[in-house]
């Protein structure tokens, strides 16, 4: 019970801090970088993707994040946890690298297709539903000099609560990162991006405008995205906790390929690391075929849309029936050819 809340406060902490970076370069930049953004679809699918190829959970976390705010498009984050294969990347790069590279590759190259597809086909029109109830708010009137050092010894002699509580809570989470008591056991890279983006945070909140915290990091970002945040992904690693440790998900495996193959498919739903190590070690063992590796990675996506869980329950189920349907279907292709 304690890992998984310590897994939670892990994974919130890390979307809660790019939630706020990104809200502060949107004030600061007014919008114009998003604007950029949009406007080159693929641009956000080499992006997305590329976040998503990156081993762990974070680049998945961020485009969450991202796409929270409008900033990428459905087909970005399709393209993003496909390419993703969570934790299991490194496990799958210490067991067989030469294949870890070329999956990597070739889930990169079908998430750029997957996610074309899909904006193709939905062409946005489900993009109002399935993602936030507002954009972010940028005041057109006020131009936002967010670091102005004149006025942070002001601003601090009469420190606000909502500025005291975002210091002291980002602070503790750093503590918490520093002496290993959340995220990765030992230092890692996972261990420095979480502390230099958390690090990033704490200026952020220290040093912005009254106005700024209180109407963007505070009522968008914190108080309406990080519980519900929290609350879902604690639930849905508590739920995966318990079934994992009374069910026998390897006794499945015995009944042939193709229900191994639809096994990885179905399990890939599950939002959680753990149990598409299986499919990883049967394939590093020569007992799973590369076909079943490969769909059990593009459905897969770690814990990278656990947060999506509190932001749109839609999108969530859309995006995962959409990456079912791809990785079952390229699998069954590759599994007929001997694959």
């Amino acid at each position: 019970m304690i890992s998984v809340v310590k897994h939670a406060l892990m994974i919130t902490g890390f979307v809660a801090v790019m939630m706020l970076v990104i809200e502060y370069l949107n004030v600061l930049s007014r919008g114009e970088w998003q604007e950029r953004i949009s406007k080159r679809p693929w641009g956000q699918y080499l992006l997305a993707a590329f976040l998503g190829a990156t081993p762990g959970c974070l680049g998945a976390f961020a485009v969450v994040s991202m796409y929270a705010h409008r900033r990428l498009s459905l087909g970005a984050v399709v393209a993003a946890m496909i390419a993703t294969s969570g934790d299991e990347a490194f496990v799958l790069f210490a067991m067989v690298p030469r294949t870890a590279f070329l999956l990597t590759g070739l889930l990169f190259a079908i998430g750029l297709g997957a996610g074309a597809l899909t904006d193709l086909v939905f062409k946005n029109r489900k993009l109002a539903k399935l993602s936030c109830d507002h954009n972010m708010v940028v005041h057109e009137e006020i131009r936002c000099r967010c670091y102005n050092r004149h006025h942070i010894t002001e601003q601090w002699k009469n420190c606000s609560p909502t500025r005291g509580t975002l210091v002291l809570a980002l602070l503790l989470f750093l503590f918490a990162l520093v002496f290993g008591q959340v995220g990765p056991p030992h230092w890692n890279w996972i261990r420095i991006t979480l502390l230099s983006t958390s690090a990033c945070a704490l200026f952020i909140v220290a040093t912005v405008p009254d106005h700024v915290l209180e109407d963007h990091l505070w009522k968008h970002v914190v108080r309406e995205h990080v519980p519900r945040i929290f609350l879902w992904t604690f639930g849905a690693l508590l739920i995966m906790h318990f079934l994992i440790d009374r069910w026998q998900l390897g006794d499945v495996l015995s009944s042939g390929k193709w229900v191994v193959l639809g096994a990885a498919g179905l399990i890939g739903v599950i939002p959680e690391s753990g149990p598409h190590l299986i499919f990883t070690t049967l394939y590093a063992k020569d007992l799973a075929p590369f076909s079943v590796l490969l769909t059990s990675s593009i459905v897969q996506d770690g814990h990278g849309m656990l947060p999506m869980l509190a932001h749109s329950r839609r999108a969530f189920l859309t995006i995962k029936l959409i990456n079912l349907i791809v990785g079952l279907s390229i699998g069954a292709l590759l599994m007929a050819t001997g694959r």
